[in-house]
């Protein structure tokens, strides 16, 4: 089993990290994937490309069929986009479950689908904070979770990390260094014990599912910041359309609320508890960004599936 890192050369907060860490010790050229090139240390396999990083799909398929390696588990470094153009170096889950067969998705992916979410997103968020604080990228760039969103479409459990917000970062070398070293600690390429390895949990198999709130999802930070919290997929607002349901009175019926929420949220638990074998899946919502009726929908559909609610202190 290997672990695939992908990074474009068309994207300078993709390619500043690969090279950053093909800088370090024990790479040597590994065996192509039609036109791209890949290096290899240890379990790792890095491959580079040079088109958009969300629209390569199948990349763990293609390189298992091409070099007989199982693929478990798949990391993209990326540039990361914000109307606020602030600096922040950000890790995330890939999906586009709230969309219908028949819609275009805006960068990759396809309709209904979510990759498992890789299960070192969390323990890397936490790392990924120490390593900022001690090369004083911190307070300048915020470390960050973001919502499940774009491709591309992967079998294996896959997370993003990203550097933004706009060119002057990406070309940052000192973040691309921080994003390197994380995956140079986070694998364990430097010798030391990789960091999380779900394999190795101590006993802590609740894992977050994370519902509601806006794209950074404050909330859920807030939990996945302690130590010990495991996070699945983070399906933000945005990603849970419900049809309004203000002129209903009463206890109506959660079958009478419309939209993709439903399948948006059993995609999501789904494959989580696909990336956390033997985990249980907790969802954890964020109530204030719901209002009452569409909360009473959730926890109902909640309750029919058989998805347990979770509070932080379940988590840690």
């Amino acid at each position: 089993m290997v672990t695939l890192i992908v990074a474009t050369s068309v994207d300078p907060a993709s390619i500043g990290p690969a090279a950053a860490l093909l800088s370090m010790p024990g790479w040597h050229p590994g065996p192509p994937l039609q036109e791209m090139s890949s290096f290899v240390n240890k379990e790792v396999r890095l491959l580079k490309h040079d088109k958009r990083i969300v629209l390569e799909d199948h990349l763990d398929k293609r390189w298992e069929d091409a070099t007989g390696e199982l693929v478990n588990e798949v990391i993209f470094l990326s540039r990361h986009v914000a109307v606020s153009n602030r600096p922040a170096l950000t890790i995330h889950p890939i999906g586009i479950p709230h969309l219908r067969e028949g819609d275009v998705p805006p960068a990759g992916g396809k309709p209904g689908w979510a990759a498992p979410p890789n299960p070192r997103i969390g323990p890397w968020l936490r790392l990924l904070k120490n390593i900022a604080q001690s090369h004083n990228l911190t307070p300048e760039f915020e470390i960050t979770l973001e919502a499940t969103h774009h491709g591309p479409i992967t079998q294996s459990p896959t997370m993003f990390v990203e550097i933004g917000s706009t060119e002057e970062y990406w070309k940052r070398q000192d973040a691309a260094q921080a994003i390197a070293l994380l995956v140079w600690e986070g694998l364990g390429l430097g010798g030391g014990t990789a960091i999380g390895d779900w394999s190795r949990n101590n006993g802590k198999n609740k894992v977050l599912l994370g519902l509601g709130g806006g794209h950074y999802v404050p909330r859920h930070m807030d939990v996945v910041l302690k130590d010990g919290v495991w996070v699945g997929h983070l399906i933000s607002g945005y990603s849970l359309p419900m049809e309004d349901q203000s002129q209903l009175k009463g206890e109506e019926s959660k079958q009478e609320v419309g939209g993709t929420w439903r399948e948006a949220i059993k995609v999501s638990f789904e494959t989580t508890r696909e990336a956390f074998p033997g985990g249980q899946v907790l969802a954890h919502l964020d109530h204030k960004s719901f209002k009452s009726w569409q909360k009473v929908a959730i926890m109902g559909f909640l309750a029919d599936q058989g998805i347990q609610i979770g509070k932080p202190a379940d988590f840690c």
